[in-house]
């Protein structure tokens, strides 16, 4: 929020500078963003009057003025403005004043062979306007001319742009400000009032109020004023509103934008003739409802809004007006001819509101204050101002006022314990210093504190305990006695207590599980895959997802339950972008239903592809597409790096991958997950590379196999010094036979002699008997404590041998 300084003063006294102000607020937990000194904007600039102005001798364009600034002599000034005229006040720069909004220092000059000294300034020049179609023109009753023109603009002014935390409400308007500046300085605080407004006409049939929605809107105020009459508003409101960064438009509007920003009280102004056009009745029934299927209305801003269940809606005559607490509608807005106003001042529920501006994609300065909460207690006070400022600007009467109460809770006070040794528990020792004293807070110090922040303090029966008893403004946020011990801590100064270290330390240290999950991300970053990280939240497209009942986007509307579509997205958008296949992992979480549960688990997964080749030379420029076998070989490289052995058979249940090329992976037994091309017609779908390969894999069970005592610390295995020796054996086995099952039965029929088995050849084709194919193995036997002899190999070759047999049916070649 933008703070006026001059606006401040008037409700607390500010004494200290700016910047001592600004650092104030800012260790107090109001963050001041920018410090905008509007002095230096202007500074050198004063009143003038154009006595005489003449057409340049050389250019159709240029004015050559004469200017009085209360000097002996009128300055020669040439002026290119076409409002420029004789006999009107204007701001005029002088010689030497440097223009700090449009970076130009003020010299003598000529031009068109005419001498100039100085510049009749326009408000685009002087910073308070983007765009101005000529010079500034004031109107003044007693001009001083030669004074100072920043007063007469709002330019003797230091703004301070001030952001709250979400919890205090309160801050987002000037007397919130004023009171917490008061409290910290000890400053004198001057809270605006005002006297009763007279209301004429209280039991007039013409305005009803009625709630049906309670909990949305607790209080809903509607006060009817006529004979208004629509005017500019005067000089000191608009340059308030524009200090704050709101522009002005009517006398009546700005009013409501003046209240909301001194209050914190969001108000809004119906036309009362418009709502009689608009409802076709002289009597107007103001009601808070829910919007109904299928319902729309065209908004302040232009837009033709398709209603939602959700939107809280002010209507008339069951007509929808305005969105509560976010915008009104345009065909009741007030209009330089309006003449009758119906005003409403109302509370209304933060999450509604919330919900209501979110699903219209609106967000304003009025549902910004709701929904974070405003001050229930103020609402009768700030519309009462609203009214009374209305009547002083506008003129007219307000001659009804019909209120409307959901019957509730409106006392909005709160009582709460608070014990000093919590206190001194949770905040520590201060720094005393030399002027000594105890090293805690005093009972006076807290009572202080909180009574400075508007609080009652009293005693009770119990010894060192306060009964606190919280003002309505901080009546949302200071719940519990923790919120208390907070606000002492703040007001005190968080640097004034002494930073104190635990007495007894010791290292972090990183736990079982994590520390599997580094080993298992440095194994796939060894493999040289490079780690991708994608958003949790995706399109809603499936039964099983997790639909989030409030989101962000349509896009970000469900919990995804698997992580290849976003890796062939990404792989996908990295070649549109020029940067080549994406070889990439990702580590995350995945969630889906089953029936009225939620599920969720960490998987790994990732994507594989384009030419593996550094330099193409080799092959004339053209890319060579990866192969099944390479593909398999980096996840191999990643598990063999893991210590785990992974077992691989066929599998073709996913839809959007080869039906031949693809594996389901198991480890110890159980499915670890999956890994396969994709499939050709999703690869031209997506204008992918002739073979991608993706996998996914549980996590949870990679760590836990990571966990085991044999996995969990490396050991060292000596070399054999002993030569090995190397048996060959080939067969015919069927085509539905996988090798990997056959190698797993060598090993286990070799026994402790058998080192590895490689298969070196495969052959299809003519001489094979139908049905199967002709593999060829190499099987090493090696021997740790001596040099193996024929018999030794020969009865563990015969073993494999003879099972291969057995168990696959196979027809031995050698």
């Amino acid at each position: 929020m933008r703070i006026s300084l001059n606006w401040l003063r008037e409700l607390v006294d500010v004494t200290i500078s700016p910047e001592e102000l600004a650092e104030t607020l800012t260790m107090a937990g109001f963050e001041v963003e920018e410090i905008e000194d509007r002095r230096a904007w202007a500074d050198g600039v004063v009143l003038g009057k154009i006595v005489a102005c003449e057409q340049h001798p050389n250019a159709d364009k240029l004015r050559v003025c004469q200017v009085d600034v209360g000097k002996p002599e009128a300055l020669n000034i040439v002026c290119g403005a076409p409002n420029a005229r004789a006999d009107i006040y204007v701001p005029v720069a002088v010689v030497g004043t440097f223009l700090s909004t449009i970076d130009l220092k003020i010299k003598p000059a000529k031009l068109r062979g005419v001498p100039s000294e100085g510049m009749i300034c326009s408000l685009a020049e002087l910073g308070l306007s983007k765009e101005s179609a000529g010079i500034h023109i004031f109107e003044l009753e007693n001009p001083e001319l030669g004074r100072d023109i920043r007063p007469l603009l709002g330019l003797d002014d230091v703004i301070l742009d001030l952001t709250a935390t979400a919890n205090r409400a309160d801050a987002l308007s000037m007397v919130g400000v004023a009171r917490e500046v008061a409290a910290l300085t000890g400053a004198s605080l001057r809270i605006p009032t005002t006297n009763d407004v007279g209301i004429h006409g209280e039991e007039s049939p013409n305005l009803a109020v009625e709630i049906s929605e309670p909990q949305g809107c607790p209080i809903y105020i509607g006060t009817e004023i006529s004979g208004v009459k629509i005017a500019p508003s005067p000089a000191w409101l608009q340059q308030r509103l524009q200090a704050a960064g709101v522009r002005p438009i009517s006398n009546v509007v700005d009013v409501t934008n003046y209240i909301l920003l001194e209050w914190g009280q969001p108000l809004h102004a119906f036309d009362r003739d418009r709502l009689q056009s608009f409802t076709g009745t002289s009597d107007i029934s103001i009601g808070v409802r829910f919007a109904k299927p299928g319902e729309s209305f065209k908004t302040l801003d232009g837009q033709n809004r398709n209603l939602q269940s959700q939107n809280l809606l002010i209507t008339a005559s069951d007509k929808p007006v305005a969105l509560a607490g976010v915008m009104g509608g345009e065909d009741t807005e007030v209009h330089d001819g309006t003449e009758n106003l119906v005003l409403e001042a109302a509370i209304f529920d933060q999450a509604t509101i919330r919900r209501s501006a979110r699903a219209q994609g609106l967000r304003s300065e009025a549902s910004i204050r709701y929904e974070r909460g405003v001050n229930q207690a103020a609402l009768t006070t700030a519309c009462d101002r609203a009214i009374a400022l209305i009547l002083e600007l506008a003129g007219g009467n307000a001659t009804v006022q019909k209120t409307a109460s959901s019957g509730g809770d409106l006392s909005f006070s709160r009582s709460l314990e608070l014990r000093l040794d919590r206190i001194n528990l949770v905040l520590g020792q201060l720094k005393r210093g030399a002027t000594g004293g105890s090293p805690y807070l005093e009972p006076e110090e807290v009572k202080n504190i909180l009574t400075a922040l508007g609080c009652e303090v009293a005693a009770t029966a119990k010894e060192r305990v306060f009964a606190i008893t919280v003002p309505p403004y901080r009546y949302r946020d200071l719940e519990r006695e923790i919120d208390l011990i907070e606000e002492v801590a703040r007001l005190h100064g968080y640097d004034n207590f002494c930073d104190t270290l635990p007495s007894e330390t010791e290292p972090g240290y990183l736990s079982p599980e994590y520390a599997q999950l580094r080993n298992v991300r440095s194994a796939f970053r060894a493999a040289g895959l490079t780690e991708l990280m994608h958003y949790s939240l995706v399109k809603t497209e499936g039964d099983n997802q997790v639909v989030l009942a409030n989101p962000l986007f349509v896009e970000y509307s469900a919990l995804r339950t698997e992580m290849l579509s976003g890796l062939i997205d990404a792989f996908g958008y990295n070649l549109e972008q020029g940067n080549g296949a994406l070889n990439g992992f990702e580590v995350g979480r995945i969630f889906w239903k089953e029936g009225d549960a939620k599920k969720e688990s960490d998987a790994v997964a990732g994507i594989i592809g384009g030419d593996p080749t550094v330099w193409k030379w080799q092959q004339g420029g053209r890319d060579r597409p990866l192969t099944w076998f390479e593909a398999k070989g980096i996840l191999e490289s990643a598990f063999q790096q893991l210590g785990l052995a992974v077992e691989y058979a066929s599998d073709s249940s996913n839809s959007r991958l080869h039906p031949g090329r693809t594996a389901a992976l198991s480890l110890n037994g159980k499915h670890l997950g999956i890994f396969g091309q994709l499939h050709p017609q999703l690869q031209q779908e997506k204008d992918l590379p002739e073979q991608v390969y993706v996998f996914q894999l549980d996590l949870g069970l990679l760590v836990a196999s990571l966990d085991e005592s044999q996995n969990s610390t490396r050991k060292f295995a000596p070399y054999s010094s002993f030569p090995a020796s190397d048996r060959d054996i080939a067969f015919f086995a069927p085509m539905e036979v996988a090798v990997v099952e056959m190698q797993s039965a060598m090993k286990k029929a070799g026994g402790s002699l058998l080192d590895s088995v490689e298969l070196f050849d495969e052959y299809r084709g003519d001489n094979v008997p139908a049905g199967q194919r002709s593999l060829a193995f190499r099987l090493i036997y090696r021997s740790g404590d001596r040099t193996l002899s024929e018999t030794d190999v020969e009865p563990a070759q015969q073993k494999v041998r003879d099972v291969l047999v057995e168990k696959f049916g196979v027809s031995l070649r050698s």
